[in-house]
């Protein structure tokens, strides 16, 4: 399906928001209407826009992107405000070392005061779906997010990723839990639908509730059938 078809089988699902994370191929406007014709808010989308030239995904910590940086940021900025996206996810890129943490936390600060009244989320992202990723560690996300100490600027939480990380996605998430503006999810392996797999996310979204999390919760994982034969997991978490 082209993206405002997306949008409206979402709809028609019963999901209440939608999530796209690279939302450029087509004009804002044009799916600004399906949004606004669906009545489905849009959670979030990732920041920078995809190189079709190749390369890696982000490079918020890529010293020599520091340019590159921040005029990707200005556009997918320009996108989120368009689609009013609740959250605009900054990918760090692959990078290693202190000269990478340290352009992190300056693009962080920089893009934090470039939108003060856009969130902005980081994810930590596993080694092995992503290798050499910057951010592939929960802890080292907390001290980023602290050392920008910005209000706009939080914890992207995927317990697909937190479960390959450090295989203990409620242990992870207690400790963190403090910093999540935004939750995704999938099971392991395969990163399919909830039941799936080892996963207990049952019990995690459990958790959300009795916590009292008012965010939004991403279904990113990829269908293990037919997208609308996968949905069941909706019934069994509602």
């Amino acid at each position: 399906m082209d993206l405002p078809s997306r949008v409206y089988a979402a709809q028609a699902a019963g999901f209440e928001a939608v999530e796209i994370l690279f939302p450029y191929d087509i004009p804002a406007p044009e799916l600004r209407r399906a949004l606004d014709l669906s009545g489905l808010p849009l959670a979030l989308i990732n920041c920078p826009p995809p190189n079709y030239t190749g390369g890696n995904r982000g490079f918020a910590a890529v010293p020599a992107d520091r340019d590159r940086f921040r005029t990707d940021f200005r556009r997918a900025l320009r996108y989120a405000q368009t689609l009013k996206a609740q959250h605009l996810h900054i990918m760090s890129g692959v990078a290693t070392g202190d000269d990478a943490r340290a352009c992190l936390i300056d693009n962080l600060t920089w893009a934090c005061a470039e939108s003060p009244d856009q969130s902005l989320t980081i994810e930590p992202i596993n080694p092995v779906d992503m290798p050499g990723y910057f951010l592939n560690d929960f802890d080292l996300a907390a001290d980023i997010i602290r050392a920008v100490n910005a209000p706009n600027l939080g914890l992207q939480f995927d317990a697909y990723h937190a479960h390959r990380i450090t295989g203990d996605v409620m242990g992870t998430w207690a400790k963190h839990r403090d910093l999540v503006r935004h939750v995704q999810f999938a099971d392991h392996p395969g990163r399919h639908e909830p039941g799936r797999g080892e996963i207990d996310l049952t019990t995690f979204f459990a958790q959300l509730d009795t916590e009292g999390y008012d965010g939004w919760a991403g279904a990113e994982y990829a269908p293990s059938a037919d997208p609308d034969e996968t949905l069941s997991w909706m019934l069994k978490s509602s």
